[in-house]
């Protein structure tokens, strides 16, 4: 396959201004890494939290983007574990140091040096990018590429975040039914668990989506559920959801924030905490989340819903998210999907 010596791309240049498009030099593989033809992309709301300025320091200019899938189309000294022509998936988590205390502890996600694609790493809002080996992935061959895209941070947050609720629960909430509730209610429902879905207030589509994906009641994050649970899940960035979960949680329950920035969290009274409830956050993902998600998937099965826009209209695809105009994910052809993909 022949390498090109440019690439398009979308472009952050400073936070709080659209995505520009640019003709960039394609970066050449470093030792250990894949130089991979992006296929298609997923858009997360981390991207639109990057692009609003809501995330500090990322690397300027950057190329957003780490829900990837593309074709491994050259490597670097020292690859052993991919070749040309296989399908690989890129996820958020992109690069650790392995030597600081959390890496030698087994939490490569909590690593003080790890770097993020489509953050302080350029990511796949392009034709092509560069990663590390040791943070790609096979995929199932049961996926198409877009139907991929998703599981790489909304299937593996959420699948994190799922599991940080721990083994005890039989009814689960979700508070803001999006790529990530969508996937977790899925396996949710898989495992035998009961699924109580939140969304905004009024937004009864996205209620039907819920019911549709799962969920045993659906309605919004302004009421109290039929029953009370055993955990809630929250992935909307909304700060104030922290104390309603609380209140629908039952003595020794847990409330786990998914997201990577939410609004601030307002006080509230020591009473709906008492009783050993547990509010946790999650950061991140490890090599371990990625496989077992992926594994998984498969089997329940995982079946994601998305839409593909062209890869030039980035910011519409972003507009969209913002305005929370979405129902499944927004998946970005990068230029290089078969033309059947995504239908």
């Amino acid at each position: 396959m022949t390498i090109p010596q440019t690439m398009r791309a979308m472009v952050l240049a400073r936070p709080g201004n659209p995505l520009e498009p640019r003709e960039l030099p394609v970066p050449d593989p470093e030792p250990g890494q894949l130089l991979v033809r992006v296929r298609c992309c997923a858009v997360c709301r981390t991207d639109l939290h990057l692009v609003d300025g809501e995330l500090p320091d990322p690397k300027l200019p950057v190329i957003p983007g780490h829900e990837i899938v593309g074709e491994v189309v050259a490597a670097g000294e020292g690859v052993e574990r991919f070749s040309a022509g296989q399908r690989v998936g890129l996820p958020w988590l992109g690069w650790t140091c392995g030597e600081c205390s959390h890496c030698r502890a087994g939490h490569e996600n909590l690593c003080e040096n790890a770097r993020f694609h489509g953050y302080t790493l350029d990511g796949g809002f392009a034709e092509l990018t560069v990663a590390d080996q040791r943070y790609a992935f096979p995929l199932p061959d049961e996926y198409t590429d877009v139907a991929a895209a998703p599981l790489l941070c909304a299937g593996l947050i959420g699948y994190r975040t799922y599991r940080m609720a721990g083994e005890e629960i039989d009814r689960l909430g979700l508070y803001g039914f999006g790529a990530a509730a969508h996937i977790v209610a899925q396996i949710a429902v898989y495992q035998g668990h009961k699924v109580f879905a939140f969304t905004r207030p009024g937004d009864t589509a996205a209620q039907e989506f819920a019911r549709g994906m799962g969920a045993a009641w659906a309605g919004g994050s302004d009421q109290s559920p039929p029953e009370e649970l055993d955990a809630a899940l929250i992935f909307a960035p909304v700060g104030p959801l922290i104390p309603a979960a609380l209140r629908s949680v039952r003595p020794g329950g847990v409330v786990v924030s998914g997201g990577i920035h939410m609004s601030d969290i307002p006080s509230f009274p020591y009473r709906i905490l008492w009783q050993e409830r547990v509010v946790r956050s999650v950061a991140n993902l490890t090599r371990r989340d990625g496989e077992e998600l992926l594994a998984l998937a498969p089997r329940v099965p995982i079946r994601t819903r998305t839409e593909v826009l062209p890869l030039s209209e980035a910011n519409t695809a972003l507009d969209r998210l913002r305005a929370g105009d979405v129902e499944g994910a927004l998946v970005l052809d990068c230029g290089s999907l078969p033309p059947t993909q995504g239908d």
